[in-house]
């Protein structure tokens, strides 16, 4: 026996396009798997039953076909089941290829309320008034889908290669619907090409690359770049800043000591004069580059540092006395 598409409903056979829109969207609401996370699997037989009962009762040549031959006559080739003859079916109508196949109960959500179940989208009220059409089915007005929300990516990146300019392949594995509307996945390499002087926060949007809300309205994928941090340089825009740390002899009598700057290169820098706790020096033209024009870099500013013995014996005070006395 053929499923019955009014009881899945809770409609009479009389019921007409609005009590149909109406039923299924209260149960569709009702039974979606989400809302059911501790009874999934009768959810989403429910939910499957749901829509396929809508898609049929709502086109007036499936549920004229529906009514006089059931869910046999309907799924058998576009024909009446076996004996049944072929009087009946509207003039000229044909599934083509196999009769009669469901659409995906996701896709016929989603053409139904215009726009995507995911991505933190709450559910709309079951008492709310739907004013649309689904996807063409027994006229009104249409409904157009809303544009699904971006979906956010972090992606670390070093300071060097943002420094330097870097290239990075991103694989992504996205849900898309095929040509029946039923759903699938798909892999794709996105390639991003990180530009000299980026900072955190800083986006890269590749549009319609996401997952597939409904067919033809797919979510952009947003990729945010995240500065990973230095065990040597922190940035401050377009600044870098490192600590230096200089043992007392070396603050009071100068020092040189070598250094190695973010792009690689190794530097000396020095000092003959006393170095005071908290000093800073500043090279210019030795920072980050400005993103907006490479040829152009902040500065390089060291902080010292210096390091006081923790004791000191009677003859290296009587020393220290008679030196700075």
């Amino acid at each position: 026996m053929g499923k019955d598409y009014y009881a899945i409903l809770g409609i009479p056979k009389d019921a007409d396009e609005d009590a149909i829109k109406k039923a299924y969207r209260k149960l569709a609401l009702k039974w979606h798997p989400d809302r059911n996370p501790d009874s999934k699997e009768l959810a989403d037989k429910k939910f499957k039953e749901l829509a396929e009962a809508y898609e049929v009762l709502i086109d007036k040549n499936k549920r004229q076909i529906y009514d006089q031959f059931g869910e046999e006559g309907l799924k058998n080739s576009g024909g009446p089941p076996p004996g049944a003859g072929g009087r009946g079916f509207p003039q000229g109508f044909s599934f083509g290829g196999g009769g009669f196949r469901p659409h995906s109960a996701d896709f016929i959500f989603e053409q139904f309320f215009g726009g995507g179940f995911g991505g933190g989208s709450s559910f709309m009220d079951v008492d709310d008034d739907f004013g649309g059409s689904p996807f063409g089915f027994g006229g009104g007005r249409s409904s157009k889908p809303k544009k699904a929300p971006a979906v956010q990516k972090h992606i670390q990146v070093s300071l060097e290669e943002l420094y330097t300019g870097a290239s990075k392949k991103m694989k992504v594995t996205r849900k898309v619907f095929d040509a029946t509307g039923r759903p699938s996945t798909l892999e794709k390499i996105l390639q991003i090409d990180i530009k000299p002087g980026w900072k955190s926060g800083t986006k890269v949007r590749f549009e319609g690359e996401g997952d597939e809300i409904s067919p033809g309205n797919a979510q952009a994928i947003e990729f945010v770049i995240e500065e990973k941090p230095h065990p040597v340089f922190k940035r401050e825009g377009h600044d870098l800043h490192m600590n230096i740390t200089l043992s007392l002899s070396e603050a009071l009598t100068g020092f040189t000591k070598p250094i190695t700057t973010v792009d690689g290169r190794t530097a000396n820098i020095s000092n003959v004069n006393v170095t005071q706790p908290g000093q800073t020096m500043t090279y210019a033209n030795a920072g980050m580059p400005n993103q907006k024009n490479p040829n152009q870099k902040g500065n390089l500013v060291i902080h010292f540092n210096v390091q006081f013995p923790s004791s000191l014996t009677d003859i290296q005070k009587d020393t220290i006395r008679k030196v700075l006395a």
